[in-house]
């Protein structure tokens, strides 16, 4: 099974396509949505949703997987539910980011500081980073320096922020779900 988190435009044609190309690795796809305007409602909705599909499935290695904003979330619902996670273009400072999108950004800010301290060690080789360098929306540099020491890092040359054609990259995601392995950088030990 695979938990696929739409990013802040839930509403975009390519959310679609990506649980197709999903599908190509398992034909179980399930879209969770939720609001992108309320974090603290989001976060407890997105929990739930994701816990009563681990527990109904029989699949011995889910796996959760989100674009953008739908990054940050599967990264951190991921860590929760104890599953690994794919983050492609994650927004790791949505308080930042969202800033005249939605009405109460600082809302993560407050979200981070009551998850687990540390968690990104806790969670170093459970989740596999895909980034753009055509993103248009973050600054994958920045965002690479902070993950790279816990996940691997693919790059990716054509893709832009939204990541509409993810197919280049299923092999991959297809082993890193079936694998029991987890990768460890080489300065996680630093």
């Amino acid at each position: 099974m695979i938990i696929y988190l739409h990013g802040f435009d839930s509403t975009s044609p390519g959310n679609h396509e990506k649980v197709l190309q999903l599908q190509f690795i398992d034909p179980d796809v399930r879209a969770v949505t939720y609001s992108t305007f309320h974090p603290k409602h989001d976060m407890q909705h997105l929990l739930k949703e994701v816990d009563k599909l681990i527990s109904a499935s029989e699949d011995p290695s889910p796996l959760i997987c989100g674009v953008g904003l739908g990054g940050y979330w599967a990264e951190r619902i991921g860590f929760l539910c104890g599953i690994k996670q794919v983050i492609f273009n994650p927004n790791l400072h949505p308080e930042a980011m969202m800033q005249g999108k939605i009405d109460r950004p600082e809302e993560y800010a407050d979200i981070a500081t009551k998850c687990v301290a540390d968690f990104r060690e806790k969670n170093a080789g459970k989740c596999l980073c895909i980034l753009s360098t055509e993103d248009e929306v973050l600054d994958n540099l920045s965002t690479n320096r902070t993950l790279d020491a816990y996940y691997q890092v693919i790059w990716d040359e054509t893709q832009t922020h939204k990541f509409k054609k993810i197919s280049q990259h299923l092999q991959r995601i297809k082993q890193f779900k079936a694998t029991n392995c987890v990768y460890a950088s080489p300065s996680a030990g630093e």
